[in-house]
């Protein structure tokens, strides 16, 4: 009876004849085998009604995601966009904010690094905001801790570079390598690979891997704008069409 009811309830959203919906309810408790055979026999001669219906339902699905989104983001707004402990970049003033979860070692965000350095460049009016998110293991641990320590202890200009550097970098990200980039950036890498290990760089992780789960973000990349969350890699065509739709409001 219930997957009955329930399949009844997707021909009528895919507009099958109408039926009221008491009337359906009467049909089906007076007689039920009836009412199974007629709709096995119908969706025999119209197998195409079960995509209509199941594509009409995910676009339900994807409406009701799309409005807990925007309402997790506004009330998270401070912590997404104007956390202390992001580094910002772009035009600081621009009228679009998108902010990056991302992880050194994640083939997807190595893949848009260089097609969002385009979109904010090309642009010229986005305020991009950085989120160190490691999620693919020790590695990803230690490069970003690298990173923020690097931001720690020498500003801004300074962790800009050593986050090219380190998605452009191949091979392990180990203490041995990271050293050797450190003095390749012109810092001391004993000093900032014993400014990585302290709880203060902790911390920072700590606080985007907790901002990540009430915003049910998983995986990497997820840019997040103030109207829309995009989870995973977009070619930059769609990135300039996303951040269009963002103006537009």
């Amino acid at each position: 009876m219930r997957p009955a009811l329930a399949l009844a309830a997707l021909l009528t959203a895919v507009s099958v004849p109408a039926v009221k919906a008491e009337s359906l309810k009467e049909m089906i408790a007076a007689e039920p085998e009836a009412f199974n055979e007629a709709v096995a026999d119908y969706l025999l001669s119209n197998p195409e009604i079960i995509i209509e219906a199941m594509k009409v339902l995910q676009t339900r699905e994807d409406d009701a995601a799309a409005v807990r989104d925007i309402e997790m983001l506004a009330a998270n707004r401070e912590a997404i966009f104007n956390s202390a402990a992001d580094w910002a970049g772009g035009n600081l003033q621009g009228d679009v904010v998108m902010v990056e979860f991302m992880d050194y070692r994640c083939g997807y965000c190595q893949k848009a690094y260089a097609e969002v350095e385009e979109l904010v460049k090309s642009d010229g009016n986005i305020r991009f905001v950085l989120k160190e998110f490691p999620v693919l293991g020790d590695q990803s641990v230690l490069a970003s801790k690298f990173a923020i320590a690097v931001r720690m202890l020498h500003g801004d200009d300074a962790y800009k570079k050593a986050h090219d550097a380190l998605f452009t970098m191949r091979g392990e990200m180990s203490p041995e390598t990271l050293t050797r980039l450190a003095e390749e950036l012109g810092f001391d890498g004993a000093v900032l690979l014993a400014k990585a290990a302290t709880p203060e760089v902790q911390a920072v992780i700590d606080a985007n891997y907790a901002l990540a789960d009430t915003l049910q973000i998983n995986g990497t990349p997820t840019f997040v704008l103030e109207g829309a969350m995009v989870r995973g890699y977009v070619p930059l065509d769609g990135m300039r069409q996303i951040v269009e739709r963002q103006r537009e409001g």
